[in-house]
């Protein structure tokens, strides 16, 4: 038992670095999107996506840790969680602080992760409102009656003023 809590210890330790790494990125990709930049929004996002496989892993592993702990515990590993574990390993005082305090510091850190995504979905959902207002007021004028479609005989296109999309498809 002893050798699979210093597994999960190391594991969620590795996961702390990773989310630390993560965070930073979040943080900036505020910026970014406030600022659309496209360009530095896709690099981010890569690093990101790089970061999460990386998560994943770890959780997978975790995962793997906590069911050989429930397997040693005779107790159902999917109601086996940190704060569970942490109450169990009263004979093992070093290692229950050190679980403790890696458990507040990843809640800590999901926290910051979880507002910092917040905000960015918010953001990214009032750019495309901006976006979609924008294409709505483009569409009306284009439909308008007093628009100027006319051709050089001084009469009103008839094929312009009727087209409801936006785009052309015969182009």
């Amino acid at each position: 038992m002893a050798s699979l809590i210093e597994e999960l210890i190391a594991v969620l330790k590795q996961e702390e670095e990773v989310y630390k790494k993560l965070l930073p990125l979040e943080e900036a990709k505020i910026k970014i999107i406030i600022d659309n930049d496209l360009t530095a929004l896709q690099r981010i996002t890569e690093q990101e996506q790089l970061t999460v496989e990386t998560v994943t892993a770890l959780e997978h592993k975790r995962d793997e840790v906590i069911v050989n702990m429930g397997i040693v515990l005779n107790r159902n590993p999917k109601t086996l969680t940190l704060k569970k574990l942490i109450g169990l390993l009263e004979q093992q005082p070093k290692e229950q602080q050190e679980l403790a305090q890696l458990h507040d510091s990843l809640t800590a850190i999901l926290k910051r992760l979880s507002d910092a995504n917040i905000q960015n979905q918010s953001l990214i959902e009032q750019s495309l409102e901006m976006i979609e207002f924008n294409m709505n007021l483009i569409q009306s004028t284009r439909m308008s009656p007093g628009s100027g479609s006319y051709t050089k005989n001084a009469y009103t296109d008839e094929s312009t003023v009727g087209r409801t999309g936006m785009f052309d498809a015969r182009q």
